[in-house]
Parts: C-alpha cells; structure tokens; sequence
C-alpha cells in the first residue's frame, strides 16, 4: 500500500460490541445460526427504531 493511501485511511464507524450477534446464547443445530440473547434483541430493535428514515 502505498504511503498516502495509508495516512488517509477512512474512520472505521462500525462499532460490533453492540451487535445483536455479539451476545450468542445459543446456535441452531441444523443451519448454525447464531440466536442472540433477549437483551442484544430489544437492543437492536431500540436502534433500529430510532434511526428509520
């Protein structure tokens, strides 16, 4: 990579410890899909309700 490519790097705005998939309680056996807890659920309803547009 070349040196200006590195001094202007984009700011990285993904923040994944609030990721309903963060907190997994449990996969589904058969497609090994991750279920969330109930708390990372609502959470990430609460986000996404604030920021319809």
């Amino acid at each position: 990579m070349s040196k200006n490519k590195k001094n202007h790097r984009e700011k990285i705005i993904e923040n994944h410890e609030t990721a309903s998939w963060a907190n997994i309680t449990k996969i589904k056996p058969l497609s090994k899909v991750p279920i969330p807890d109930e708390n990372a659920t609502e959470n990430s309803k609460e986000w996404v309700d604030s920021n319809e547009k």
